[in-house]
């Protein structure tokens, strides 16, 4: 049986909708119908998920890869990926952009950065003591912190967080019209255009400084270099850690567990990863060549979609999948994804996840929800799943 589209019903905020899983039972890999009519795959077993990811024979090129889900405007194959968005390129192209980047987000360099995500933290926490409750999570908290220090990762002015953080959310949007989409591309272009341009006459220490003045790349590579990282360096990690605040408080015997014993926290940060799956749309791979996978022919040209909130949920590979438990030992999740496109900033953003919870829930110890959950505003048809704000309150009940 072909699956008539990507399964998107959920049925509560934390679990893949339960069509996932359907299509697990009937194996790892199943042919999908996608929405311009290729009949492709969907890929839920985390093995297989992981063999995909890997393989040399699965290309990532968007003129090769059919949309797995529809857009306003889309035609299923997308065009050639513009000069430096490395992040849907194969080797040699992919190799040569992303060896240029790596020194920035290496586990040294993000160790050298803790203090500084201490500090930030700490300084949005006295901000929202000092408001009071109720507050919006996700403003007075999850966004500024990773939007601050991508900022001062790359060197782009956070000043300019509005444009930049309002056009990604344009990008991100699956409804965005094809007219808004253009312009948010074109505000982003032009806010780092200009700013690449300075760097190259007054360098700083920073990502975009760097690139000018390395002379491996154009400067229309820089500038969509900069955009991939300043989009996703903030829009995943204060997604993620909104929606596993949300989480955390709708499983309170969790976050007991935090609570009373703190160092748990990076245990919980690779559990929340795995259990809410936040990237779930894609990742999509095209084969290069016919290739066996999990017992199904994948034929040249077909494009694969690849579930990482399935695999993420198999029982294969995880003991009680469907369950939240922060002590998990084994946690082989794939919320970065795996192979060469694995995320280039994963090792930020564990920090910031882990110095964030930690410190909101020890300022906090009686952080809770200020509506009710199912109040909760959630946003769906995005490609990163997550609250849109998150309403909490704290002292005298």
């Amino acid at each position: 049986m072909t699956l008539p589209h990507l399964p998107m019903d959920r049925e509560n905020p934390f679990d893949p909708p339960a069509g996932l899983a359907s299509a697990r039972d009937e194996g790892p890999v199943v042919p999908m119908r996608f929405p311009d009519g290729h009949r492709g795959w969907l890929v839920t077993g985390h093995a297989a998920a992981r063999e995909i990811l890997a393989s040399p024979l699965f290309s990532n090129r968007p003129e090769l890869t059919r949309s797995i889900v529809s857009v306003p405007g889309g035609t299923g194959v997308g065009t050639t990926a513009p000069p430096g968005m490395f992040s849907r390129m194969d080797p040699p192209d992919h190799t040569r952009i992303r060896k240029l980047l790596t020194r920035w987000f290496t586990v040294r360099r993000t160790r050298e950065l803790a203090s500084r995500i201490e500090r930030i933290t700490d300084d949005h926490l006295d901000r929202m003591a000092a408001h009071g409750p109720p507050t919006d999570l996700v403003h007075a908290f999850a966004l500024p912190i990773p939007s601050i220090l991508i900022c001062e990762l790359l060197g782009v002015p956070y000043a300019q967080r509005e444009r930049f953080q309002r056009d990604t959310a344009v990008l991100f949007d699956l409804d965005s019209q094809p007219d808004r989409v253009n312009a948010a591309w074109s505000s982003l272009g032009g806010l780092l255009s200009a700013l690449a341009r300075e760097k190259r006459l007054r360098p700083t220490d920073d990502v975009i400084s760097e690139l000018v003045g390395g002379g491996d790349l154009t400067e229309q590579e820089v500038v969509m270099v900069a955009i991939v990282l300043l989009a996703a360096g903030h829009e995943t990690s204060a997604t993620m850690i909104a929606h596993g605040i949300f989480a955390l408080l709708r499983h309170p015997e969790q976050l007991a567990r935090i609570r009373a014993d703190p160092p748990l926290v990076d245990k919980a940060v690779e559990e929340l990863l795995r259990y809410l799956s936040i990237f779930h749309i894609g990742p999509a791979r095209s084969a290069l060549a016919d290739v066996l996978v999990a017992g199904q022919l994948v034929k040249r040209g077909d494009t694969v979609a690849i579930s990482l909130p399935a695999a993420n949920r198999d029982p294969s590979e995880f003991t009680n999948p469907d369950e939240l438990d922060v002590g998990r030992d084994h946690n082989r999740h794939l919320a970065f994804g795996h192979g060469i496109h694995q995320c280039l900033g994963q090792q930020l953003a564990r920090v910031e996840l882990r110095v964030g919870l930690g410190r909101l829930l020890r300022r906090f110890p009686d952080l809770r929800l200020a509506v009710p959950a199912e109040d909760v505003p959630v946003r769906g048809n995005i490609a990163v799943y997550g609250v849109q704000s998150l309403p909490v309150t704290w002292g005298q009940r």
